[in-house]
């Protein structure tokens, strides 16, 4: 288990230590009190890559260290097993078989006067242990012929089998699309408000509200998705820390083939150049059988021997060509980091710092709007107050000036008894014929009653 933290010169952290204890162990702490650079910092010590610009401001380096306690020793071999520091510090070895390397004798052997191509790739101490082991290549013993660098080649095919299966296994199009999403998300959030009418029956609400809601979904989804891109992250550099062991694990391969292959070569040309010639001169001068079916079959162990060489050497071109392979997937996995550290950095926060702005601008403008529909609803009163206040003015003014009786009035009703007085009259006058007629009428009706009566009494 993971025992203790040490962190020194990390970020914004000076130096810490932190304990781990059996149970459930628990950080807590505000934004930016810095949790993430402690879990950052696990990752780093355990192989992650990263940039300078991840040391303190004003430090000349930065330090992480893990400390871990294990009790069980099927555990411990296994790490052991599987430790690629080891394998690099044993360095480049040759061996007869492939299970272990015999003890190389401490005498060094006096070297060849020919050059060969490929002592350009190897140290004087690599090229004594060459010199050395040339001497115990038996090419009578068939078997360490076949078994002859047998051993780094299979090492060679796990390792290139592994490093594929690595690549294989590596999808990178998951975080092409998680970065697809971040921009899917921003371009979502500047999608313009429904026209026409399904827009215009949607109840309206302020674009400050509408911005706000749009800003909380849009972040609910790129936060997701930065988790995962942090993840992502962490990932890529334990990779490309990976990688680095591989490509030196790689170069020792290389090394190792390469001494196996400038060993048999000076073998065989001892033996071409020594030991070929002694058996024929020997065959020659006893005429024996036996002794030129030796030189015979020397000749097929030298010719199996250099086949044997001759794959050695395929096999090296393998291991010369893993090197750029495993630097170009590196560089892959090196760029997609800085992808997602560029959006991480760069990309959320100047959107975040925009959103900020937008909103302020809104609201400005909200408060604006409100300012000028306050002034405009002051002028209209203003107006309004101003025209009816000239109406009344002049009213008050106009009654003010007019008399009890309007002279209209005055003229209107002496034109009205004028008229009346002369109905009045004619009708007097009427009255008084209609009368005389009556009066006249009476007294001839008086006569002819008289008459009547008197006519009667005689």
């Amino acid at each position: 288990m993971l025992t203790n933290l040490h962190v020194k010169n990390l970020a914004l952290i000076e130096e810490a230590d932190i304990n781990f204890f059996d149970g459930l162990n628990i950080m807590t702490g505000e934004t930016g009190a810095g949790k993430s650079i402690i879990l950052g910092s696990v990752n780093i010590a355990l192989g992650g890559k990263v940039t300078a610009d991840i040391i303190r401001k004003g430090a000349e380096y930065a330090l992480t260290e893990l400390a871990f306690h294990i009790d069980d020793k099927k555990k411990i071999a296994a790490l052991k097993d599987m430790d690629i520091e080891e394998l690099l510090k044993e360095g480049p070895s040759l061996t007869l078989t492939p299970e272990a390397a015999p003890e190389l004798p401490a005498e060094e052997k006096k070297a060849e006067p020919k050059v060969y191509e490929e002592e350009q790739y190897l140290t004087e101490e690599e090229k004594k242990q060459v010199d050395a082991f040339v001497e115990q290549i038996q090419l009578e013993d068939s078997t360490s012929i076949l078994q002859y660098g047998a051993g780094t080649q299979k090492k060679m095919s796990d390792f290139s089998e592994g490093t594929l299966e690595k690549v294989r296994s590596k999808d990178l199009g998951e975080i092409g699309d998680l970065l697809n999403g971040v921009v899917v998300e921003l371009k979502g959030f500047d999608e313009e408000e429904e026209k026409g009418i399904v827009g215009f029956f949607k109840k309206k609400a302020s674009k400050a509200q509408t911005l706000k809601l749009r800003y909380s979904k849009a972040e609910g989804s790129i936060d997701q998705i930065c988790e995962k891109l942090e993840g992502h992250q962490v990932q890529l550099l334990k990779d490309s820390a990976m990688l680095d062991q591989l490509y030196d694990l790689n170069k020792v391969y290389f090394r190792e083939l390469t001494m196996y292959i400038l060993a048999g070569k000076k073998k065989l040309e001892k033996e071409t150049n020594e030991v070929l010639p002694a058996l024929r001169k020997k065959a020659q001068e006893t005429g024996s059988q036996e002794d030129a079916q030796e030189v015979n079959d020397r000749e097929a162990l030298c010719n199996r021997f250099e086949k044997k060489i001759h794959d050695l050497e395929l096999t090296r071109m393998v291991s010369l060509q893993m090197a750029p392979q495993i630097r170009m997937v590196q560089a892959s996995d090196i760029t997609m980091s800085e992808k997602i550290q560029s959006t991480l950095v760069n990309t959320i926060p100047l959107w975040k710092s925009q959103m900020i702005i937008a909103l302020g601008v809104e609201h400005s403008r909200e408060a604006a709007e409100a300012q000028r529909k306050v002034t405009d609803l002051t002028n209209d009163l203003l107006k309004k107050n101003a025209e009816k206040l000239k109406t009344a003015t002049i009213e008050t003014a106009k009654e003010s000036e007019r008399g009890i009786i309007d002279m209209e009035t005055l003229v209107a009703t002496n034109e009205s008894l004028m008229s009346t007085i002369d109905e009045v009259m004619k009708i007097q006058q009427e009255g008084r014929e209609k009368r005389r007629e009556a009066e006249g009428k009476l007294v001839e009706l008086e006569d002819e009653l008289k008459q009547k009566l008197l006519s009667q009494s005689k």
